[in-house]
């Protein structure tokens, strides 16, 4: 349901607590037998809508938070990287272990050895460049990443040729920063949960067939073109109050 966007969701529940609000002025009339469309049941509905909407915003703060140290935290790497490498091949280690740490070097940096060839042509139909998006192996998830980064500390632990002087490319400094970007990415990891639960929840109650928030809404609008008629100023005053369903 990522097409509706956050924005989208809290517009649906404010156009839902508007619609409730037209009916509560029909007084007495707006009497349905359908109990998921009474008022009383409408406004427990929008209780709940607005309280999903709570627990998704709680949510994301802390999540934001935890994606932005995280880049933060990998934005160096990749010249980091590049400074390690040329340190390793400034030294007499073997061209077998210079080209092996280049290797592991282009997977964190996200780069090939050759260019890769598209395999998806664009859609001239779409705004986007669908060529574009060829299926990368560059690995440049944070796992990957990270996964990566081991590996290079290791080969590095492994070669004694590589001793460099400046305190940043030194092996504790590059074992530190290992440690330091995994706890980032667990931070995130760690809060990515609740707020994927929040989501599943806020959907259930706005998308949910037959029960949530944009089918209810549906029903109502049915029941009030029924009493009041098609051309009546009540049907108008909701049929044009706009809802929209996440995908």
């Amino acid at each position: 349901m990522a097409s509706t966007s956050e924005s989208g969701h809290a517009k649906n529940v404010a156009n839902f607590e508007d619609l409730i609000s037209f009916c509560t002025g029909y007084g007495t009339t707006f009497n349905p037998s359908k109990n998921a469309i009474k008022l009383i049941q409408l406004n427990t509905l929008l209780t709940n809508a607005k309280n999903s909407l709570n627990v998704v915003n709680t949510s994301l703060n802390p999540f934001n938070i935890a994606v932005n140290a995280r880049e933060i935290a990998f934005a160096p790497l990749g010249k980091l990287v590049t400074r390690v490498i040329n340190a390793l091949d400034a030294t007499d280690a073997t061209p077998q272990i210079v080209k092996d740490s280049k290797t592991i070097a282009r997977k964190l940096q996200g780069t090939r050895a050759k260019a890769k060839v598209v395999t998806i042509a664009d859609n001239l139909a779409t705004p986007e460049n669908e060529s574009q998006k060829s299926i990368s192996a560059s690995q440049m998830s944070y796992d990957s990443r990270i996964e990566n980064l081991s590996k290079l500390i290791i080969l590095l632990t492994n070669e004694p040729l590589y001793a460099p002087n400046e305190n940043e490319l030194k092996l504790v400094a590059l074992n530190t920063l290992f440690n330091q970007l995994k706890i980032t990415n667990t931070a995130v990891v760690n809060v990515t949960t609740p707020l994927s639960n929040a989501r599943l929840i806020r959907n259930k109650v706005l998308y949910l067939a037959v029960t949530g928030l944009y089918d209810i809404q549906l029903e109502v609008k049915k029941y009030v073109k029924s009493v009041y008629g098609a051309s009546s100023p009540e049907y108008k005053q909701i049929s044009g109050i706009k809802f929209t369903k996440a995908r």
